[in-house]
C-alpha cells in the first residue's frame, strides 16, 4: 500500500473512531449541539446497538453495525462483534479494503500475511488489503472486537445480504465464490483454537 493511501486511511481512523467510542454524556451533550455537515444520516449508536436495530447473531456471538457506509459516502464501514464463545472467521483477504481491528475487551488472536498476533483490550492492528488475514476471539469470558473497513466498498452489503438471508442467525462465511462477489478470496480455514 502506498504511504499516501495508509495515511488517509489512519486520518481517517483518528477522525472516526474517537466519536465513535463516546460516553453516553458526551453523546447527550453532543445531540444539543449544531449538527455539522454529513454526508449521510447521522444518529448515535448507543451500546449494543446496531445502526439499523437488527439482531445479528453470529455462531460465537452477536455483530453489531456501528457506522454505515451510507453515512460516509463510501469511504468507510465499522462493525463490532461480541462474542460468548471461541472463534473466528476463515483466513481471506480483500481486494480494495484495508480492516482494521481493535479489541474493546477479552483476548483475541489475529494473523496478518504470517505473523500471528495476540491481542488485548486496547490493542489494534491493520490489516492491509491484498494481505491475507484470519482472527479468533480466544479469551476465557466474553470479548468485543471493532472491525473497520476503509473504504468500505461492498463489506457491508456483504455482511448485511448474508444476516437477512438467514434471518439474522447466520455463520461465517466458507464459499469463495460468494466472498470472490464481494471482492475478497477465501484462502483458508479458520484459525485453530482450544
Amino acid at each position: 500500500m502506498t504511504t499516501f493511501k495508509r495515511r488517509s486511511f489512519l486520518r481517517f481512523l483518528a477522525a472516526a473512531v474517537p466519536s465513535g467510542l463516546l460516553s453516553r454524556e458526551a453523546l447527550a451533550q453532543a445531540s444539543t449541539a449544531v449538527p455539522s455537515p454529513a454526508v449521510g444520516a447521522s444518529a448515535p449508536v448507543l451500546s449494543g446497538g446496531d445502526r439499523y436495530d437488527f439482531k445479528r447473531v453470529l455462531p460465537n456471538g452477536t455483530t453489531t453495525f456501528k457506522v454505515s457506509s451510507k453515512d460516509c459516502g463510501g469511504d468507510f464501514f465499522a462493525m463490532e462483534h461480541h462474542h460468548t464463545k471461541k472463534g473466528g472467521p476463515p483466513r481471506h483477504l480483500h481486494h480494495d479494503q484495508d480492516e482494521w481491528f481493535y479489541v474493546l475487551e477479552g483476548e483475541y488472536i489475529v494473523e496478518v500475511g504470517t505473523q500471528l498476533h495476540h491481542l488485548k483490550a486496547g490493542d489494534s492492528i491493520l490489516g492491509p488489503r491484498e494481505v491475507s488475514h484470519a482472527f479468533a476471539f480466544v479469551g476465557e469470558t466474553t470479548g468485543r472486537f471493532l472491525i473497520t473497513y476503509a473504504p468500505a466498498g461492498k463489506m457491508e452489503e456483504f455482511f448485511d445480504t448474508r444476516d437477512r438471508s438467514a434471518g439474522g442467525r447466520t455463520t461465517y462465511v466458507n464459499d469463495a465464490a460468494k466472498m470472490r462477489a464481494y471482492g475478497m478470496e477465501l484462502l483458508g480455514p479458520p484459525l485453530s483454537v482450544t
